[in-house]
């Protein structure tokens, strides 16, 4: 006998954190950072064949202070990171990262002076997205896993609660791989 048989049918009963986070999710507005290749398989999720429009993304904006979400798609050269970094810094809050191919995430294979070696050193990344170039349907696979994120990021005090649980469990967390007893003593 709760309070669900009490009211009207037709009456939904959710919390603010769950209706925010749904508006946000659903109102994500991109703002494309293509430079090499992987920007022709980001330009290619817009396309009628994967529709990116499905998702609320149809609108790619322009300038920065519209946007939310950067996708970054491609090798990012020193010439190119403070104009990155600028984007960035004008993008509304909150505002989320999406580094598209393997050039974006790691620096691929230029190993030089002229590659930064990943753009989490320029921004902070919220979700790597491997491959070289990654497909459109891998793209739009890491957009809802953002949209699953967003959904689920609480508000206000539970935020700052939710971030130190966070930062408190990756610390915790064992290595990946243990050092053998004469690599410990070098």
């Amino acid at each position: 006998m709760g309070l669900e048989e009490k009211l009207p049918s037709g009456v939904l009963l959710t919390s603010v954190e769950k209706v925010a986070g749904w508006a946000r999710a659903r109102s994500v507005w991109p703002a494309t950072f293509g430079l090499a290749c992987c920007a022709i398989e980001l330009f290619q999720t817009g396309g009628p064949r994967h529709d990116l429009a499905r998702f609320g993304m149809e609108r790619a904006s322009a300038t920065p202070r519209q946007a939310d979400l950067m996708i970054v798609a491609g090798r990012v050269s020193q010439k190119m990171a403070p104009v990155l970094r600028q984007i960035y810094d004008q993008m509304s809050e909150p505002k989320w990262v999406i580094s598209m191919g393997v050039c974006a995430s790691s620096g691929g294979m230029f190993n030089n002076y002229a590659i930064v070696q990943g753009v989490d050193h320029i921004v902070p990344v919220d979700i790597y997205l491997p491959g070289c170039p990654p497909r459109p349907e891998m793209l739009m696979d890491s957009i809802l896993k953002l949209h699953d994120r967003i959904m689920n990021m609480k508000l206000g005090k539970n935020r700052d609660r939710q971030i130190t649980e966070l930062e408190e469990a990756r610390l915790g967390l064992t290595p990946l791989r243990l050092a053998a007893p004469e690599e410990a003593q070098l």
